[in-house]
């Protein structure tokens, strides 16, 4: 069901019939109009990163425990690498597919849809493969240079580039139709489930367990990933829209996607910098308490992922349709649907912040203090909502792009200012304010650009 359509069988009549308690928690949600569409959207989709959450959480605590905390720092920083060189891969295509493909579905433009479909994944898994063989290259190159237990592992996670990016293409596509199921499994469900399952295989058949099995394991899991998601999209396709001709207007998508490739990347490179810098500063042993900290309290973040996966193609369709007080009203709802979530569940994830991170190890839970840092970041930048989304979305991707540079920038240089002095609390320091400087920054500039309030 996409967003735009009510939910069968939910009638005035039937919301009436519902005791009165659960009628006033349910009519927000019941209705037609469009705050209950995304009310709905958002809950389907942070449900199924609420699974994610549980899985990818349990998988890093057991890869903690049975790999020991320095090969656990070690896959951490390798994995870090491909999460940034996938989301670059993507060229933009990603995001730039979630806008026009909710258009052209919106117009009935299906040629333009298909021709959409077949190029950008093309396109995504090209340059990804590109990329990764030149990756091999520079390993082979300057494996000397490299720590000896970066290579092998960093060898091995190369192969999941390619797919990771072409799972990325394909999340944006299906969230552009409205289709959370097909965008969110496989990456945020089957992903992590298939790597722990490969995993607990080879803990089971007494194989080392070390950062280079981890590896083997996402090879495994990416790939297998990759293509189930890619088989569902096909089949929706083919029942939504049909087969039939297709055409390209490549120039109009790569226009659009490389300036939402800057914001991407600089994105990516806002949320990753803390790792990267963090390694050239502390052992792999104090990275993985950074990242075992750092996940815990990021499980506040799939408030926001939810919410602007839930809504990216209602800001779309309504400017095309040039429905500007729907469009306020969908920003609002969702600045709405991201802050309160998010407060409460940092509060919660901070009162049992120790107690998590124990559960990877007892070193681990000198983790807390940069965990209270970073939650606090976290929640100022929910108080804007998916602003980044909403500007991108109306065509506003080189805004968002320079503010995210000036952010990265900053948090760049934070980062290497206050690690060697504070060690794990500067890098969370450096990666909070630069959360929400650019948030607040990104909601001044959708008030001035689009005139929309993005601001709880």
């Amino acid at each position: 069901m996409s967003i735009g359509e009510a939910v069968p069988g939910t009638t005035p009549a039937r919301l009436q019939a519902l005791p009165v308690a659960l009628r006033k928690v349910l009519a927000p949600l019941l209705g037609n109009e469009g705050s209950a569409q995304t009310g709905r959207a958002a809950i389907l989709a942070f449900s199924i990163r609420i699974g994610s959450a549980a899985i990818a959480y349990l998988s890093q605590v057991l890869l903690a425990r049975w790999m020991g905390s320095f090969e656990y720092g070690v896959f951490v920083f390798v994995w870090v690498w491909v999460l940034i060189l996938g989301g670059l891969t993507t060229l933009g295509l990603s995001a730039a597919a979630m806008r026009y493909v909710a258009e052209y579905r919106e117009t009935g433009r299906h040629e333009l849809l298909r021709g959409l479909l077949n190029r950008s994944r093309v396109i995504a898994v090209f340059a990804s493969t590109l990329l990764a063989l030149a990756g091999l290259v520079g390993l082979y190159v300057l494996g000397d240079r490299v720590a000896t237990y970066y290579v092998l592992p960093a060898f091995l996670i190369l192969f999941c580039l390619p797919m990771y990016t072409l799972v990325d293409v394909q999340d944006g596509i299906a969230r552009g139709c409205g289709w959370m199921d097909v965008a969110l499994v496989p990456p945020y469900i089957l992903r992590p489930l298939l790597l722990l399952l490969a995993m607990l295989g080879i803990y089971v058949s007494g194989i080392e367990m070390s950062a280079v099995s981890a590896a083997g394991a996402a090879i495994f899991a990416s790939w297998a990933s990759a293509i189930v998601q890619g088989l569902q999209l096909r089949k929706r396709f083919n029942t939504d829209i049909g087969t039939g001709k297709c055409d390209y207007d490549t120039k109009l998508w790569m226009s659009t996607a490389l300036p939402l490739l800057l914001f991407h990347g600089f994105e990516l490179l806002l949320q990753n910098t803390d790792i990267l810098v963090l390694s050239l500063y502390v052992s792999p042993s104090d990275v993985a308490v950074y990242f075992a900290a750092l996940k815990t309290i990021s499980l506040v973040a799939f408030v926001h992922f939810a919410v602007g996966a839930a809504t990216a193609n209602r800001f779309s369709a309504h400017n095309a349709l040039g429905e500007k007080t729907k469009l306020q009203r969908a920003v609002r709802d969702a600045v709405k649907w991201t802050f309160w979530p998010s407060l409460g569940g940092a509060i919660v994830l901070l009162l049992l912040g120790k107690p998590l991170l124990w559960l990877f190890g007892s070193e681990f839970t000198m983790g807390y203090p940069a965990m209270f840092v970073l939650g606090i970041g976290l929640v100022l930048r929910a108080a804007t909502g998916p602003v980044e989304i909403v500007l991108n979305m109306l065509g506003e991707q080189k805004i968002c792009a320079a503010i995210l540079f000036a952010m990265a920038g900053l948090n760049l240089a934070l980062n290497f200012a206050l690690i060697p002095a504070y060690g794990l609390m500067g890098a969370a320091a450096a990666t909070a304010i630069s959360m929400a400087l650019g948030a607040f920054s990104m909601a001044y500039a959708a008030h001035k650009r689009v005139k929309l309030t993005c601001f709880i």
